[in-house]
């Protein structure tokens, strides 16, 4: 699989401009002032798209590129020798990719597409500027990784004390807000391009166990999931089992 080390960098004229960037008309995001669009239009060295099965971004690897994913879904996964994987979050449009890279000199985690994925590309070296001038940009970095922070706590709250049930309920109540927060939601219905066994690398349970756990799970009518059309029916009962508020 190719790495970020041999990305194709789209430059020149971007394919998209940022003032028409689709993920500023989301609600989740602030808007920017002037001067903000402005310096990030000149940090932004040009737009990535990835297939699905890309290693964007493998861990050990040094990468000079800090990421914004446009679209598409990706997986961050952590291996052991013997290739045992564990999936420790997801990512969507929106979110920052290669902050290790840029802090601690190289990723901790890979990153890997699960779909076709479109990526806005930044030099990590200009990191520290955002944190300079304009500083709501600096905020926005920190915010962004203190969600992550908290995102993985949960994961890890589902792996140290949630039964399989439950990790399965809340995994899928929580990718599908997500999903919802950035308009990737139409009525009740998400497209999830996630499989089985990705279910089971992140709740930790195998492949066996989670398939009978998830089939057990769409017979009590919480959710209609066929391929990667993946149906909400009862949002509140689901937030019960995953121990969650029922509303956002």
């Amino acid at each position: 699989m190719p790495s970020s080390r041999r990305l194709k960098v789209a430059g020149g004229r971007p394919l998209h401009d940022c003032r028409t960037c689709p993920i500023r008309a989301l609600g989740t995001f602030r808007p920017f002032a002037p001067e903000e669009l402005r310096f990030v239009e000149r940090l932004r060295i040009g737009e990535a798209t990835v297939a699905a099965g890309t290693q964007v971004f493998q861990e050990g690897e040094k990468s000079p590129y800090l990421l914004t994913v446009l679209s598409g879904w990706l997986i961050k996964t952590k291996t052991l020798p013997d290739g045992r994987r564990q999936i420790i979050n997801y990512a969507i449009a929106g979110d920052l990719l290669g902050l290790q890279n840029a802090v601690l000199d190289k990723m901790q985690h890979s990153v890997e597409a699960l779909d076709d994925v479109r990526l806005c590309v930044f030099p990590k070296e200009k990191l520290w500027s955002m944190f300079e001038h304009p500083p709501g940009l600096g905020f926005d970095v920190t915010w962004l990784a203190a969600q992550e922070k908290s995102i993985l706590a949960d994961f890890l709250v589902s792996v140290g004390q949630r039964s399989a049930s439950e990790r399965i309920a809340f995994l899928l109540l929580t990718l599908f807000r997500r999903a919802r927060a950035v308009g990737l939601v139409e009525g009740a219905i998400a497209d999830l391009p996630i499989t089985q066994e990705h279910l089971a690398d992140t709740i930790g349970f195998s492949l066996a166990h989670t398939n009978k756990r998830l089939a057990r799970l769409k017979r009590s009518g919480l959710f209609d999931w066929r391929g990667s059309r993946f149906e909400m029916i009862d949002e509140r009962r689901l937030a019960e089992l995953a121990g969650q508020p029922s509303s956002p």
